[in-house]
C-alpha cells in the first residue's frame, strides 16, 4: 500500500470512527440549514479555542473523585487526548461547516464551559 493510500484510510478512520463511538453532536438538532450552519460554526470554535482546558479540568475532575496521585495521573493522560480530540475535532467543524451531512462528533460533546 503506498504513501498516498494509507494517508487516505488514516483520514477516513479519523473522520468516520467518533461518529460510531459517540452520540451525535449538538448542533445536529436544529432544523434549518441556517441554524445547523451556525450551530457548527459555533461548536467548531468552541472546541477549537477550548480544547485546551481539559488539560486542566480532567486531571482535577479525577483528582476529586478519588484523591489519589494514580487517578491525578489518569486525569492527565485523559485531559491530553480531549485537547487533541476537541482541538482538532473543532479544526475539523471550521472546515466543514457550511456541509452539515458531515458531523464529527466529540467525546461528551465537546467542551464544556
Amino acid at each position: 500500500m503506498g504513501k498516498v493510500s494509507r494517508v487516505f484510510v488514516l483520514v477516513v478512520a479519523t473522520l468516520l470512527l467518533p461518529s460510531v463511538c459517540f452520540g451525535a453532536s449538538p448542533w445536529t438538532e436544529k432544523t434549518t440549514y441556517t441554524d445547523k450552519v451556525i450551530g457548527k460554526f459555533e461548536f467548531g470554535v468552541k472546541n477549537l479555542l477550548g480544547g485546551w482546558t481539559e488539560l486542566i479540568t480532567e486531571p482535577m475532575d479525577h483528582y476529586k473523585e478519588e484523591k489519589t496521585t494514580k487517578n491525578f495521573l489518569m486525569g492527565i493522560k485523559k485531559g491530553i487526548c480531549h485537547t487533541v480530540l476537541f482541538s482538532v475535532g473543532g479544526a475539523l467543524h471550521l472546515a466543514t461547516f457550511p456541509i452539515t451531512e458531515v458531523d464529527i462528533t466529540l467525546p461528551h460533546n465537546g467542551v464544556d464551559f
